[in-house]
C-alpha cells in the first residue's frame, strides 16, 4: 500500500466518534428549532421546506466548525468556497432570518465543542419565541395584502356591517369592504369582503360561525392567490 495513502486510511475512533456525536446533537438540536419555529410561527405562514433547513443548516454548520477548527487560513479558504453558492429565495420576514441566526449560532457552537452554549441557547431562545407568539393577534401578509375573500350572501334589509362585524372581528385580523351588490332580483344581498385570518383562526370554523348567522344565506371563501404572483 502507498505510504501517500496511510494517512486516508489512518481513523482515528474517539475523536471519530466524537465528530459523530456532535453531528448528531447538531440534529436534535434543529429539531428542536424547527419544532419552536412549528409552534412559535403562524399556520398561515409555515413552510414545510423552511423547517427541514433549519435542521440541515444547524448539522452543516457544525461540520463545517469542526472542518475549521483554529485554523484561519481554512475559514478563509471555506468562506472562498461557499461565496459561490447563491441564495434566490427571499426570507419572508425578519423573524424568519432570526431563526437561521438561531440555527447558525446552535450549529456553530456544538462544532466548536460548547454543548451547554448551544442547549442553553435553544432553551432560552426557544423559550423567548413561545413566549412571544402572538395569539390571536393581526397578522397582515408580508406584502400588505389581504389573503382571502368571503362572499356572504345575506336575506335583503339586513345590514351587513351590523350582523357579520362581531364574526369578522373574532376570526379576521384585518378586512376590507370590497363590494356590495344585490343578488336574486333584489331579494339579497352580497357582500364581499377582503381578510386577513389571524394565526388561530380555521378557514371552516370562520365559514360555520359566519353561515350561523341570523340572515346569512350563503357563505364562500376564496384565495385571493393574484395579489401574490
Amino acid at each position: 500500500m502507498p505510504d501517500a495513502l496511510s494517512p486516508l486510511l489512518d481513523f482515528n475512533g474517539p475523536a471519530l466518534l466524537l465528530v459523530a456525536v456532535r453531528l448528531i446533537l447538531a440534529m436534535v438540536l434543529g429539531l428542536g428549532i424547527a419544532g419552536v419555529y412549528r409552534r412559535a410561527r403562524p399556520i398561515s405562514e409555515e413552510a414545510e421546506s423552511f423547517t427541514v433547513t433549519l435542521v440541515l443548516l444547524t448539522i452543516l454548520i457544525a461540520m463545517v466548525t469542526q472542518v475549521i477548527g483554529d485554523n484561519v487560513a481554512r475559514a478563509f479558504s471555506l468562506v472562498g468556497a461557499l461565496s459561490i453558492v447563491r441564495f434566490r429565495t427571499v426570507v419572508r420576514d425578519t423573524q424568519d432570518t432570526a431563526y437561521v441566526i438561531f440555527a447558525v449560532s446552535v450549529g456553530m457552537a456544538l462544532g466548536a465543542n460548547h454543548p451547554l452554549v448551544a442547549l442553553c441557547g435553544l432553551v432560552i431562545v426557544g423559550g423567548t419565541a413561545l413566549m412571544l407568539r402572538k395569539r390571536g393577534m393581526p397578522i397582515m401578509p408580508p406584502n400588505g395584502a389581504l389573503p382571502y375573500e368571503v362572499h356572504v350572501r345575506l336575506a335583503i334589509g339586513k345590514d351587513a356591517e351590523t350582523l357579520l362585524a362581531p364574526v369578522l372581528d373574532e376570526y379576521a385580523s384585518h378586512r376590507r369592504l370590497a363590494s356590495v351588490s344585490t343578488a336574486r332580483q333584489g331579494l339579497s344581498l352580497d357582500t364581499v369582503y377582503a381578510v386577513a385570518l389571524r394565526d388561530n383562526a380555521h378557514t371552516g370554523a370562520f365559514v360555520a360561525a359566519l353561515n350561523r348567522l341570523e340572515g346569512v344565506q350563503n357563505v364562500e371563501l376564496t384565495t385571493r392567490a393574484q395579489e401574490f404572483d
